[in-house]
């Protein structure tokens, strides 16, 4: 049964980024109004659904994924996609959702939170994607003295170095960060699916651009005439998830030296 997220405290207890409000992540909720999906979408049994379809994810796509082996073959494996996401399977793992997230899940009250499957994978690579963006730059503490470096540290470059590489080794520890990937391999010709990708990097990138800001503040630096901080964010991106793609696909690559 779903409480109101104003008399229950335990939304506030939920551990990062379920804490958060997602009435901006998660759009596809089964309510009528903008008041009702907002409270939907910060109630704590549909944080439960969603924890359980990222622990799904992770299992299946890694880090650290399971794979089932041909029994004919044990050379082959079985590449499910996104199947391992049904109502029943998405229902049965909330059963085993760690403290303090709720631990009753049904297909009932799953299809009462999100009428249609396609919804719900809608509104899980919305929250997949926007979390790989928004952690690494909003509450770690690693991140904060990295950024606090790059802006008033003595040794620029030593600076972006550590920050790079607490980016990159991070966002490449995320199963967000797989299931984002195949989101933009499944979004051509899904304008549905393409406007939740482009809306988690909206969200995702601004605190990247205030920090760009901010750090050409501080070193007295400003942009050639024609380059906005919008296209400096999109260089970037772009650039640390070819580094990301790559070290992902090829282990064996040196492209990010944890030495």
């Amino acid at each position: 049964e779903h409480r109101d997220m104003d008399s229950d405290p335990l939304k506030n207890q939920l551990p990062f980024p379920y804490n958060q409000d997602l009435s901006q992540v998660l759009h596809h909720l089964n309510r009528r109004t903008a008041l009702g999906r907002a409270r939907l979408a910060n109630d704590p049994v549909t944080a439960a659904y969603i924890a359980a379809a990222m622990r799904l994810v992770q299992r299946h796509l890694g880090p650290g994924a399971e794979r089932k082996r041909d029994p004919y073959n044990d050379r082959a494996v079985e590449r499910p996609l996104l199947a391992f996401l049904s109502q029943r399977a998405v229902a049965a793992e909330v059963d085993s959702n760690p403290h303090p997230f709720p631990k009753m899940g049904s297909v009932t009250t799953m299809r009462a939170t999100w009428e249609k499957q396609s919804d719900f994978v809608a509104d899980l690579l919305s929250f997949g994607l926007w979390s790989a963006l928004y952690p690494a730059t909003q509450h770690d503490d690693s991140q904060a003295a990295g950024a606090e470096e790059l802006v008033a540290g003595e040794d620029l470059v030593e600076a972006v170095h550590d920050l790079a590489y607490w980016d990159s080794s991070t966002i490449l520890s995320l199963p967000s960060f797989r299931l984002g990937l195949i989101a933009a391999v499944a979004a051509e010709g899904d304008e549905e699916l393409s406007n939740v990708i482009a809306e988690s990097y909206e969200g995702g990138l601004e605190p990247w651009k205030e920090l760009y800001t901010e750090f050409l503040r501080a070193r007295n630096l400003q942009l050639r005439p024609g380059i906005t901080i919008d296209d400096i964010a999109s260089l970037l991106t772009a650039f640390s998830e070819g580094v990301l793609l790559r070290a992902l696909g090829d282990p064996t690559a040196t492209v990010i030296d944890h030495d």
